[in-house]
């Protein structure tokens, strides 16, 4: 198994001593468990969650979007165009996707 030496400020070590007290295990294996869930290896961790949040946004704008283009479509196209411009800003959609 490899090792890793790691420094923390005293008060952060002082929150695992507690959480790894709290959970009834060492210090290292309290901070293992901690990168396993922020990792992705534990469902419910911080992936997990993440995932969760973020499909009900979907939920709720998907929602939000069908009320809107039953009664204003032209708002929806408005704000669709404004919500590409968004996204192709922060680099999260492709150019080529924009203009197809």
């Amino acid at each position: 198994m490899a090792r890793v030496t790691i420094r923390f400020k005293d008060a952060l070590y002082e929150r695992l001593v507690i959480g790894a007290r709290a959970a009834d295990t060492s210090v290292a294996d309290y901070v293992r468990g901690i990168l396993d869930r922020y990792e992705g290896m534990d469902a419910g961790g911080y992936h997990g969650r993440f995932d969760e949040l973020h499909a009900t946004n979907i939920q709720v704008f998907a929602i939000l979007a069908a009320y809107v283009s039953a009664r204003h479509p032209d708002l929806l196209a408005r704000g669709t165009a404004d919500a590409r411009k968004l996204l192709l800003e922060r680099g999260l959609i492709d150019p080529v996707e924009v203009r197809s």
